[in-house]
């Protein structure tokens, strides 16, 4: 790599580390430290208001029910959840955040939004939508090397079933 590459490499690694790293102390030092950031994220997913069923929420999280499954017991015996059936169809199980769940997501959706007020802070219109637009592209580059490697390690899982 040369030097620019480097560097390029080196900022996003600090940007990204510095996050998780951020949003871990933030966690730690507050009125949820029994929350993982996994789970928080789970709690973001799920949403304020509507009820999500399961498989709504275990697709946009990109994991499996039985993944999501073991996630929302923990976050139901912690309070955060409420779980429950449809009434119209019982094979469909439903999930909403309880009025502590709600808490957390709001102070974590606040996080999120001094993060992005911080970084956006001082630039006129036209930087904005060059970084969003800078962003975008890293994130749509990102997205296609987990498609990527997802569909690699499904075929490699077919093929060795195909052996078998």
């Amino acid at each position: 790599m040369d030097d620019y590459e480097v560097r390029f490499n080196d900022v996003l690694l600090d940007i990204f580390d510095g996050i998780l790293i951020t949003e871990e102390k933030a966690l730690r030092t507050g009125s949820f430290s029994d929350l993982t950031i996994a789970e928080l994220h789970t709690l973001e997913s799920i949403g304020l208001y509507d009820a999500k069923t399961m498989s709504e929420t275990a697709a946009s999280l990109g994991v499996t029910t039985g993944t999501l499954t073991v996630a929302v017991d923990r976050l139901v015996r912690k309070g955060y959840v409420n779980r429950e059936r449809d009434r119209e169809d019982r094979r469909i199980v439903r999930v909403m955040l309880t009025k502590k769940g709600k808490l957390a997501y709001r102070i974590h959706s606040k996080f999120h939004h001094l993060l992005v007020e911080r970084i956006t802070n001082g630039l006129d219109d036209d930087r904005r939508a060059i970084l969003l637009g800078m962003l975008e592209n890293i994130s749509g580059f990102i997205r296609e090397q987990v498609r990527r490697y997802d569909y690699e390690r499904l075929s490699v899982r077919g093929d060795l079933a195909k052996e078998t």
